[in-house]
């Protein structure tokens, strides 16, 4: 039999829109014609050369303009900090009972225990504000922008494990591979300044805990153009920005306008659109050159808002210095601000370890909403806490008078929101006496998403993409909108 040869060259690459191109002016132009339009309704136009993004404006008119979300990845205890249960001390030391549990499964840490201890919280609570929010005596700084926070206490989601539960905050699936929350913000509405990234990213430096995975603030399949930028507490920022040694500012502009040339004589060749996306990020990163440097020097700011935000502001990649920084960013134009604090994850030794997550982020966390506020910044951005699930109203591994620990609980716990859009004061949801099951309003991750994409002005069934034959979104086929916590 002979062989079938190979395509040659040019016919390897040739494209749909490339043979349209070089038919008959009539037929192909209106074929050309459909296929760019439907490109652009899916996305695949070029995005980050339109620095808006694929809607050039959000759906209608939205509440926030950008958001910052503080996530506590590990899963913070909500009866430790937000969920006051006194049934929990008065019955410390019970067993969990079966009425609550129903049958519910348990993770392997904790499964074969031969009971299953409830545990009171070692922390003192009190009502704060008018609203009257219980809050523990962990937060007081949190504790003092009480009045400025919805919390949801009925938060709910579907992995009992971490990565496949961060996994799902982060991209609305328990799989790898789909689009982060603020990518699918940044292909949506874009960045609102043209010299920095639309989706920014800070980690707090030197913490243990769970991993973190740059997938969790990837594209997925969305252009590369929208994934987060990592910003690193070092010198440079986010790395590979500077010049090589021995390259001047003048030889790289050069150099880019030459790169250009190049890219639309490509482009006019093969009408690749992805072109015109690899250009401008070549771009953003020239530009990047001085507004990092920009962005992530403190030096000029008042020693009261240093104060503000404590004594860890000063030492770069701290919780209180990244919440600085993602004010600056959000100031500067950045969409979403990605902030991650890790070792929520209080298997064991919890009264001791949550004491000092507290000490790390309460004042920081409160410090941002009342800086937003002082800047009049607060009532167009949306603030976020809160971690990938919960923890269980019984003690993992053995009680004793001053320790235990708490397993993962997927099945309730509690987040807060403040500005853009939120309805202040307010509290949603709730659990039953032992924090272990919903009892009134459930919030589903999926109707957590809506919300944060709704409060953007962004209808969460409209924004998709299509990949692999199918029409993708961040709430997948769910997703309702929580609307007693919007203003």
């Amino acid at each position: 039999m002979t062989p079938i040869p190979p395509f040659p060259a040019p016919a390897a690459h040739l494209t749909r829109r490339h043979f349209f191109s070089r038919t008959s002016l009539t037929l192909g132009g209106a074929a050309l014609a459909h296929l760019l339009g439907r490109d652009a309704a899916l996305g695949l136009e070029s995005p980050a050369v339109a620095g808006r993004g694929l809607l050039g404006q959000p759906h209608f008119a939205p509440k926030a303009t950008r958001a910052i979300y503080l996530f506590m990845s590990g899963g913070p205890s909500q009866m430790d900090l937000f969920d006051y249960k006194p049934r929990l001390n008065t019955d410390n030391g019970r067993d969990l009972p079966d009425s609550v549990r129903q049958g519910q499964r348990l993770t392997g840490m904790s499964a074969n225990q031969a009971t299953l201890p409830l545990a009171g919280s070692a922390f003192k609570f009190a009502r704060h504000g008018q609203a009257g929010h219980w809050i523990s005596e962990l937060l007081p700084h949190t504790a003092s922008v009480a009045d400025e926070l919805c919390f949801i206490k009925s938060l709910h989601t579907e992995a009992i494990n971490h990565d496949p539960a961060i996994t799902f905050f982060m991209t609305g699936a328990q799989i790898a591979g789909r689009p982060s929350l603020g990518s699918w913000l940044s292909y949506g509405l874009g960045s609102e300044g043209d010299n920095l990234p639309a989706f920014c990213v800070l980690v707090t430096k030197g913490k243990g805990g769970q991993p973190l995975y740059a997938r969790l603030w990837g594209s997925g399949f969305l252009p590369a153009a929208h994934s987060g930028v990592k910003f690193l507490p070092q010198a440079d920022a986010v790395p590979f920005l500077k010049n090589p040694e021995g390259v001047s500012g003048p030889a790289r502009r050069q150099l880019l306008d030459r790169l250009a040339e190049l890219h639309q004589s490509e482009y006019e060749r093969t009408l690749d659109p992805f072109l015109n996306d690899r250009i401008a990020q070549y771009e953003m990163a020239f530009r990047m050159q001085s507004s990092v440097p920009e962005a992530t020097d403190i030096s000029g700011e008042p020693e009261s808002i240093l104060d503000m935000y404590g004594p860890d502001v000063r030492t770069p990649g701290t919780f209180a210095a990244n919440c600085l920084q993602a004010r600056r960013l959000i100031e500067r134009g950045v969409r979403f601000v990605q902030l991650f604090h890790q070792d929520w994850d209080h298997h064991g030794g919890l009264p001791g370890a949550i004491r000092s997550e507290c000490q790390q982020t309460d004042q920081p966390a409160a410090a941002l909403i009342k800086d937003l506020r002082l800047r009049g910044l607060l009532d167009e951005t949306l603030v976020l806490w809160g971690g990938e699930f919960g923890r269980t109203a019984y003690s993992q591994g053995k009680l004793t008078a001053g320790d235990y620990g708490r397993d993962h609980h997927p099945r309730c716990f509690t987040a807060w929101a403040a500005g853009g859009g939120i309805r202040p004061g307010v509290c949603h949801g709730e659990t039953d006496e032992f924090s272990y099951n919903i009892s009134r309003d459930p919030v589903h991750v999926h109707d957590w998403h809506a919300t944060i994409l709704h409060l953007l002005g962004i209808d969460h069934e409209r924004l998709t993409f299509k990949y692999q034959g199918r029409r993708f979104r961040l709430t997948d086929v769910h997703g309702k909108i929580v609307t007693p916590v919007l203003a």
